[in-house]
């Protein structure tokens, strides 16, 4: 890599906002919020980023889909276009 032209890489730890779960990876980003993170040779301080969505509250990852309730829509559909009749 070419020195000075790329951001800083460093490690950050992203809290997910709905389950409260945290890891701790590299990257880009910064935050004026810390966070004391437990390693092998004892806590450390790292940037905290919060994030609203991560795979621990994803509706994908987690298998809780919403319902849709298709039948209303459709009656939703009928009453606001009505029923096309074939001639």
């Amino acid at each position: 890599m070419k020195p000075s032209i790329h951001p800083d890489y460093h490690p950050v730890v992203f809290q997910d906002a709905n389950t409260g779960t945290a890891f701790l990876t590299r990257s880009t980003a910064t935050s004026d919020r810390t966070i004391e993170w437990d390693t092998p040779t004892g806590p450390r301080t790292y940037p905290l980023i919060i994030v609203e969505i991560s795979s621990e509250s994803h509706p994908v990852w987690t298998g809780k889909r919403r319902i849709v309730d298709s039948a209303g829509q459709v009656e939703k559909f009928n009453r606001r276009y009505g029923r096309r009749r074939n001639p």
